[in-house]
């Protein structure tokens, strides 16, 4: 389900007719609700101060995916919110909360929507004295330490208010698409209100009037524009208004591009748009396309230094109107209250005029979908060569899942068939995010193939998560790019430097391990196409592709961003 059906789901759920809440505890009410947003799977590690939580998760149509650690299960609840809509983490006291602390700031920092779900200790038992196991400082330290990276918690310690509560901060993450926090003391999970104190709903008014001049000023410059081009972010995909923008590039015939971190929210395919745009580090005929158009409309795009191509990007803000969900200026006039979604519909129903304006031939999809690589042959290993044949492959049904490193950077050569089927931390860029991703996006959408592009320094940082993929029956294609070590900061900072090195592991012998699945090793370019072939035909169990590179090798866009990176932080 997209971030659209899960809005709607949203509103079905907060409108008529009333949800019975007469008899139903605290535990029941919040599974309920995350029923109602569509969530129906959970990550995480059980404890004892939330064992009772998913007892009841249990008895629920809610699946309950127990990971290998916590962090794996927020970075699987991210991917899966990323496909879903809205996802779900559930972890005890602590030792579990603090431990999924990084991924939750990754779902924050990339507008991921994850409802975080922990037990504590009972109230009562807090009123011995006694110092608690997990505790740190005082009960409410881990409350306190994730409201710095989520958009609204609540500790459900009121009985009175907790249904409200509940309803307040499922609310909040779906209209920010951000993570929030809810907290349930043990001896409350069974709890069930005496009296229930109602939600009222969220006070946000969109200001028409701000809305209706920021859209005839936008249409105005569009319809007088010569050149102008569509950077789409993130926010597109997040707020389900995929269709909204394809209805605003065709109305006004205008291209468009997306940063590294929007990369898919359309598909690669259609013939509006041109590439990514990643200033100096990508595709040079895409940035000088853009950064050359008389008109950028930055919608739904976070300014990051990645996006920015590590401010390599020379945009010009007189020339650029930059909408998001939280912010919307227009050249150097700057408009308050105005929602994303308002904004691109109403431009789509302003009545704009198409201009005759053309795509260069090289950045017409047809172009972009050539291969610039030969036919393998006993060559070693490289991995621009590599994502030239799994372009080859990839189709509709593809979800590509790609780690921080060059795995990322050599990932945006990929052509993505459909919207929404590219994933990676590229804003946040925490290492170590694909395998367990794999797991939220192979659950999410089940009928896809998942295939899975990680370092070996990210892949032993979590990697074991693939034992859990094989548990729950899931059959995702892992390659992983053997450099010895982290091959990224050895291009970032040049030299001989002990700490990027990692121990060898035969990570073939992995699949043993966990019993089931095929390994291949390649370390020639026809030994890789033939492993690559046969998991692509082969449907029913996992692959692990160890692929040993070149030595030094890199993707231009990491070679660029190093290059770039050297001159910004000398």
């Amino acid at each position: 389900m997209d971030a659209s059906q899960s809005t709607m789901s949203k509103s079905v759920a907060t409108g008529s007719p009333r949800r019975v809440t007469a008899n139903v505890s605290i535990a029941q009410y919040l599974i309920q609700r995350l029923q109602d947003y569509g969530i129906g799977h959970m990550f995480g590690i059980p404890g004892d101060y939330v064992l009772s939580l998913y007892s009841e998760l249990e008895k629920s149509p809610i699946e309950m995916i127990g990971c290998t650690r916590e962090d794996c299960a927020g970075f699987a609840a991210d991917a899966y919110s990323r496909l879903n809509g809205m996802g779900a983490v559930c972890v005890t006291y602590c030792v579990g909360g603090l431990s999924v602390c990084n991924s939750i700031a990754g779902a924050f920092a990339e507008k991921s929507p994850v409802v975080v779900v922990t037990g504590s200790p009972g109230l009562k038992e807090r009123s011995s004295g006694a110092l608690l196991h997990h505790m740190v400082r005082d009960f409410r330290t881990q409350y306190e330490v994730f409201e710095k990276f989520t958009i609204a918690g609540a500790e459900l310690s009121d009985p009175l208010t907790a249904f409200a509560e509940i309803d307040r901060v499922l609310d909040a993450c779906d209209r920010f698409k951000r993570p929030v926090y809810l907290e349930l003391p043990r001896d409350m999970v069974h709890v069930v209100p005496p009296i229930v104190h109602g939600y009222r709903g969220s006070s946000h008014v969109n200001d028409q009037q701000a809305t209706t001049e920021a859209i005839r000023e936008t249409s105005r410059l569009i319809e007088s524009a010569n050149c102008p081009v569509i950077l789409a972010g993130v926010e597109v995909h997040r707020f389900g208004l995929q269709d909204e923008l394809l209805q605003l590039a065709e109305a006004a015939n205008i291209p468009i591009a997306t940063t590294m971190l929007g990369k898919s929210v359309i598909s690669e395919r259609h013939p509006m748009f041109i590439g990514l745009y990643e200033g100096a580090l990508g595709d040079q005929a895409v940035t000088q396309f853009v950064e050359n158009s008389d008109l950028v409309l930055l919608l739904g795009a976070f300014m990051s230094d990645i996006n920015l191509g590590i401010f390599s990007a020379n945009l010009n803000p007189a020339r650029c109107v930059y909408a998001t969900s939280e912010t919307l200026r227009i050249s150097h006039h700057h408009y308050h209250n105005v929602g994303l979604k308002e904004f691109i519909v109403g431009l789509v129903e302003s009545g704009l005029v198409p201009q005759p304006r053309s795509i260069p031939e090289q950045l017409s999809s047809t172009k972009r979908s050539s291969s610039k690589h030969g036919e393998p042959g006993e060559g070693g290993l490289r991995t621009s060569w590599m994502m030239s044949r799994l372009n080859r492959l990839i189709d509709a049904d593809t979800i590509v899942i790609a780690d921080v490193g060059d795995s990322l950077f050599a990932a945006t050569e990929l052509t993505i068939h459909e919207r929404g089927e590219f994933l990676s931390p590229a804003y946040y860029t925490s290492m170590g995010f694909s395998v367990p991703a794999a797991l939220g996006a192979a659950t999410a959408r089940p009928d896809h193939r998942v295939v899975v592009l990680v370092g070996d320094g990210a892949f032993q940082m979590t990697g074991q998560e693939l034992s859990t993929l094989i548990r729950c029956g899931h059959c995702p294609i892992v390659i992983l790019l053997d450099n010895h070590g982290y091959g990224t900061e050895r291009y970032l900072h040049a030299g001989d430097w002990k700490y990027n090195e990692i121990h060898h592991w035969n990570y073939g012998k992995l699949l043993d391990v966990y019993g089931c699945g095929k390994s291949h090793y390649a370390e020639t370019e026809l030994e890789f196409e033939k492993a690559l072939q046969d998991a692509w035909d082969t449907l029913d169990q996992p692959h692990l592709i160890h692929a040993k590179l070149v030595e030094g090798d890199g993707s231009d866009t990491l070679k660029n961003l190093a290059d770039r990176m050297s001159k910004t932080v000398g």
